[in-house]
């Protein structure tokens, strides 16, 4: 049991829920949007290929933003609050295959707290 989970607390209602941001900025915004990175298609591709392979108690949900728009499209899979940044849908396909079916994790994809915005990587050079 987790330092935030209580014995009391009833069981969860699925074994991981993932939430892939789909929100929406206006046009030429700074930080840029997950949306614009095709983040809804994705979402759909997702939702439709872990149901095609079968996952059972998973469930895949849209977001608002997530707060790492300059890394998106970004998704997050709890219980474990592992961050992926999710391009194309390869990408989707290997995390469902390795996090979600396997319980393993995509090193490659994974968000970091540390990770910054592209061009703040740029600077440090």
């Amino acid at each position: 049991m987790s330092a935030r989970e209580q014995a009391t607390d009833p069981a969860p209602y699925y074994e991981a829920h993932v939430f892939c941001c789909t929100n929406r900025r206006p046009a030429g915004h700074p930080r840029g949007c997950c949306a614009e990175r095709n983040g809804e298609a994705l979402r759909d591709y997702m939702k439709n290929k872990a149901k095609a392979l079968g996952l059972k108690n998973v469930r895949i949900n849209s977001a608002g933003c997530l707060d790492r728009c300059e890394l998106g499209p970004t998704v997050v899979i709890y219980p474990e609050g592992v961050w992926y940044s999710c391009a194309t849908e390869a990408d989707i396909d290997e995390v469902l295959d390795v996090h979600l079916a396997k319980g393993g994790r995509v090193a490659r994809l994974m968000l970091h707290t540390a990770d910054k915005r592209p061009e703040d990587r740029a600077r440090r050079g």
